[in-house]
Formats: C-alpha cells, sequence, structure tokens
C-alpha cells in the first residue's frame, strides 16, 4: 500500500477528512522553503503538494506564478526540488509529498530518468496540470513501475463522455478542480461542490479532494464535510507573500505566519464532521 493509499485509510478510521497543502519548492529561497516544509505535518497537513517551479504556470492565478518567479530567481532546479524531498524524509517517513506542475520540465529532463529520482528522493506521487489522460503514457508506464501514484485532475467541464477516460487512469486520488479558470481567483459554492463530489463518487472509489478557491478555515470545514481532502494552495502562498521585504527575502516571522494559517485550516477541517 502506497503513503498515499494509508494516509487516506487513516483518515477513513478517524472518521475525518484530510488537508492537503501547496506551496512552491524553494520559494523564496530554497532554506525557508525547506523550513516550510519540514513544519508542515506538525502545523496538520496531512498531505503536502510541492510545486515544480515553472516560467510558464499556466493553471495557475498571479500568487502561485509569482511564488515561481521567486523560486526561479533564487536558483530553483529540479534536482533542489528533489533535494527538498530528500530532506524532508530525513524525518517524515509517513506524510505524502506529491510534486505538481507541468510537464516540459519532466519532458526535458526525460521521464524515466525523473521518475527513477523522485521515487529515489521519496516522491509519492505526481500531478501534471498540462499533460491530458490520452497523451500521459509515456510518463505513467514509469510511475507505474516506481510505485508512484499519478493523480489526474477534474473540473465542472469534465462531461460524462469524458471523464471514464480521466478516471481509468487515475491513482491515489481525483483531484477535483471547483472552479474554471486559474488557482486563487474564485470560490465555487457549497451546492456545486456537493454535487460535483456526489457525481464522482458514483464513478470511482478513489479518494476525492477538492482544491482551487478554498482560502479559509470555514471554507475547507465546509468541503471537509462532503469530499475526502481540502486542497488549500493560493492562501498559503499569498501569506508566505506578505511576510517578504521589498528584495523578496522572508522577514521574521513569515514561516510561522504560514504555518499558523496551516494551523487554522487544519482545525477547521478536523472538526468539520463533529
Amino acid at each position: 500500500m502506497s503513503r498515499i493509499a494509508r494516509r487516506f485509510a487513516k483518515l477513513k478510521a478517524e472518521g475525518r477528512a484530510g488537508l492537503v497543502t501547496f506551496l512552491t519548492a524553494g520559494d523564496p529561497d530554497a532554506a525557508t522553503g525547506r523550513e516550510l516544509l519540514l513544519g508542515l505535518p506538525a502545523a496538520g497537513a496531512d498531505l503536502i503538494e510541492l510545486g515544480m517551479p515553472f516560467t510558464d504556470p499556466m493553471a495557475d492565478g498571479p500568487a502561485i506564478q509569482l511564488a515561481a518567479q521567486r523560486a526561479l530567481k533564487a536558483g530553483a532546479t529540479m534536482a533542489g526540488t528533489l533535494d527538498q524531498v530528500r530532506a524532508f524524509r530525513e524525518t517524515d517517513a509517513d506524510t505524502p509529498i506529491i510534486l505538481m506542475g507541468y510537464y516540459n520540465p519532466i519532458y526535458a529532463m526525460g521521464p524515466e530518468a525523473f521518475v527513477a529520482a523522485a521515487a529515489e528522493a521519496g516522491v509519492d506521487g505526481l500531478i501534471v496540470v498540462d499533460l491530458p489522460p490520452e497523451e500521459a503514457d509515456e510518463l505513467l508506464t514509469p510511475l507505474r513501475r516506481a510505485g508512484l501514484d499519478f493523480i489526474f485532475l477534474t473540473a465542472p467541464t469534465t462531461d460524462e463522455a469524458r471523464l471514464p477516460a480521466v478516471l481509468a487512469r487515475a491513482s491515489g486520488f481525483v483531484y477535483y478542480v471547483s472552479i474554471t479558470g486559474v488557482t486563487g481567483t474564485a470560490s465555487a459554492s457549497q451546492e456545486a461542490i456537493a454535487g460535483a463530489v456526489d457525481r464522482l463518487r458514483r464513478q470511482t472509489g478513489l479518494p476525492l479532494a477538492v482544491g482551487f478557491g478554498i482560502r479559509t478555515a470555514e471554507q475547507a470545514a465546509a468541503v471537509a464535510t462532503v469530499a475526502d481532502a481540502a486542497v488549500v494552495g493560493s492562501a498559503l502562498v499569498q501569506k508566505l507573500a506578505a511576510g517578504l521585504d521589498a528584495e523578496g527575502r522572508a522577514r521574521p516571522g513569515a514561516v510561522d505566519a504560514v504555518l499558523a494559517l496551516v494551523r487554522d485550516l487544519a482545525a477547521g477541517v478536523r472538526g468539520a464532521r463533529r
């Protein structure tokens, strides 16, 4: 059983949903990014999405675009991202880490080489925003051989004809993008999210995580009443950005502020079904 499967089984046994947090690797610099990553589980993150910095993050709104730019300016690389995962695994063998990003850097490295390096570093799964299931086999095949999960996105625009093709290739969990558009720009209604989750549950037994537009503990708690996990990214990235100085360096307290928000979100998620 993979780390992701074990974590969702644990959450189910505890009768609660999970909190999935997203931050960009190396934002605003490698040392601060590592400190944040290491602090997430104790703050309440059940699963971690780690963004792979890329120059053209087309699905992301301004907050995460700027995070990628800061990380790249500070020298972030794919090798550096995997080094952060290795450092994390020195102290945490249980919390799943999912790399999230775009196919170009993976293709440049070579799918086989990338998967081997990711597995060795301790990565558990992958979300590739711009790789549709019909074109995913060159990455999906080595991922399956290595025992890593491929998490696919579904959206309000994923119709009944396309959904089976997505779900047939998915593993780990299904990520439901609750809005049309980019990250951090809008929020879906609870009624719309509940209806989408119910529709997906009729077609897959995989856990369902809902993201895009979740910014507060109250919103995360509402999602946690119907889904298996709530995903929060832009709100954390913006909290980090608010703690940077004019040169983009982390001021004292920047890391603590982000982790405090994670604790608040985790409290909302953990209390949602009581």
